[in-house]
């Protein structure tokens, strides 16, 4: 009874004050658990997202009771005669406005506050089966609590993201990457089974021996045909610690080079690899003691010029060995016979020890010190590519040693190499058309600090540049977390894929109400309902 009153309640303010235009009948025989609201603070909070770069005020937010809330309400949608658009929202780290809309309802799958005082979620904790070795976890899961719920049984995820507040949901909707990618692969290619309402209010169970085309549309897939509510993880046993290492090179082809190298010894026995492998650009010396953590001694900094670097820009490679007390007597030996093979500056070694869990939480140490600064909630104009190996140098010349200089930069800039084998290409990602593909990441933040060079009209207009430039070169770069405003950059963004992305969405999302944040698909409501275009 309360449920249905707080209901009724949200669905006259929605008619009354945004002009609802569902017959409010068709939300009130739902029967769902969880609670429609027009909350001022809830509406604000799923109107913007990391990024703050786009504003999108939802008709209202709808925190589910359980997966089957989610099917009815997404099918309330589907089969409504007036007609409005879903869009999940995990813990709102999109950039672009990807889990927004304007025209619809956004569904909070991370709980939020108000799901969570109010004890709305039924969904069970993460569950895990140590004989499997696997997890089921709701879709708005944080991986920190994934990873927090496997460790207590001595497993963990293989693949990763640098940052661990993200839903499960939200990175596996693009593929989820880090420095294990390499090995393992991105988080899509470590799932072996998914809960997914489509875009017709149906719950499914997917696999790849299960209702497979919706597996394989939905990974890497923008949230287009469906929002996932429950994915079964893949695990290997956890290690307790961790060697991190750092070093530095002043010349960009011994740099990737040595990248390479390490990342084609994946096949190898687990004591000839590395268990992680990225690294990052230096473009000033303040990024170089600074970058997402304390790693480099504040007491001993590093300084560019007294390395000598060519044109202002050094490369930092970043690895890591994973190991316990069963290994504890080897690790030294083993780092030091794959470190041999390497060509970094030989004074530029800076390594320490520390936790498996500090390292894989390590970016939130450096979010807590941005938030106490008030530089945390600033707008993120990040651009991240997917760059074929054979067009890395030209992208160093025009790019690090051209576009970016000897800038000021506000956020490090990632670059480090994949294999395309361990992306299952049946998913819906795009990537280049090589066998090894870089991710290069600019992920900076816009500084209202009176430097014109990290103003978000500046950077905004750098990345412009940047693409401007690939296209000029013909480096046909991949945007990974992509935006595109209009549905022939999308197209020319999916290439041979599109075909198969279109006829999907028609199959599962065929009045196009999923995720429209993501400017792909325009909503096919009926013309009466005067319904605005997202674009």
């Amino acid at each position: 009874m309360t449920t249905k009153l707080l209901l009724t309640f949200a669905i006259c303010r929605l008619i009354v004050t945004v002009g609802l235009t569902v017959d409010p009948s068709e939300l009130l025989l739902l029967g769902v658990d969880g609670q429609l609201s027009v909350d001022q603070f809830d509406v604000e909070t799923a109107s913007l997202d990391f990024g703050l770069l786009t504003r999108a005020e939802p008709m209202a937010v709808f925190h589910p009771g359980s997966a089957d809330d989610i099917a009815r309400f997404v099918r309330a949608a589907y089969v409504s005669s007036h007609g409005f658009t879903v869009s999940a929202r995990g813990h709102g780290h999109s950039i672009n406005g990807q889990a927004q809309t304007s025209n619809g309802v956004v569904i909070e799958m991370s709980g939020g506050s108000r799901g969570s005082r109010l004890g709305l979620r039924k969904v069970d904790k993460p569950q895990v089966s140590i004989k499997e070795k696997h997890v089921d976890v709701w879709g708005g899961e944080l991986w920190i609590d994934v990873l927090r719920s496997t460790l207590e049984h001595g497993l963990a995820p293989k693949s990763w993201t640098d940052y661990l507040y993200l839903s499960v949901g939200g990175t596996l909707s693009n593929g989820g990457i880090s420095g294990q990618a390499f090995n393992h692969g991105p988080q899509i290619s470590n799932v072996y089974e998914l809960d997914v309402v489509t875009g017709k209010g149906e719950l499914s169970t997917c696999s790849e021996e299960k209702n497979s085309e919706l597996f394989h549309a939905v990974l890497g897939g923008l949230g287009q045909f469906g929002i996932i509510t429950r994915a079964r993880i893949a695990l290997e046993p956890a290690p307790q610690r961790v060697r991190w290492i750092r070093v530095l090179y002043s010349n960009f082809s011994t740099f990737t080079g040595d990248q390479e190298h390490l990342i084609s010894l994946h096949g190898n026995p687990y004591s000839q690899k590395f268990d992680y492998v990225e690294g990052f650009v230096i473009v000033d010396e303040g990024l170089i003691n600074n970058w997402r953590s304390s790693f480099f001694s504040p007491r001993n900094p590093v300084k560019i010029s007294s390395i000598g670097a060519n044109g202002g820009v050094l490369y930092c490679l970043e690895i890591t060995k994973n190991y316990d007390e069963a290994t504890a007597d080897t690790i030294d030996q083993e780092v030091e016979a794959l470190m041999k093979r390497l060509n970094f500056i030989p004074s530029s070694v800076f390594t320490t020890d520390l936790p498996y869990i500090d390292f894989l939480d390590r970016v939130h140490k450096a979010e807590l010190k941005l938030r106490a600064k008030g530089l945390w909630e600033v707008p993120h104009p990040w651009l991240n590519l997917f760059v074929p190996k054979s067009r890395m140098a030209d992208l160093d010349r025009g790019v690090f040693k051209g576009i970016l200089g000897n800038n000021k930069t506000s956020g490090p800039i990632l670059i480090y190499p994949m294999n395309k084998s361990k992306w299952d290409q049946r998913s819906s990602v795009v990537t280049p058309d090589e066998d090894v593909f870089y991710l290069v990441a600019l992920l900076r933040s816009a500084l209202d600090n009176g430097e014109e060079t990290q103003s978000l009209e500046y950077l905004t207009n750098q990345n412009h540049k940047i693409l401007r430039f690939c296209d000029d070169a013909g480096i046909k770069v991949k945007q990974y977390l992509p935006h595109y405003t209009t549905q022939e950059e999308w197209m020319d963004h999916f290439g041979d894929k599109w075909d198969q992305f279109s006829r999907r969405k028609m199959e599962f999302d065929p009045r196009h109400i999923l995720a429209t944040g993501q400017r792909i698909f325009n909503p096919s409501f009926p013309p009466s309902t005067g319904t605005v275009s997202p674009w």
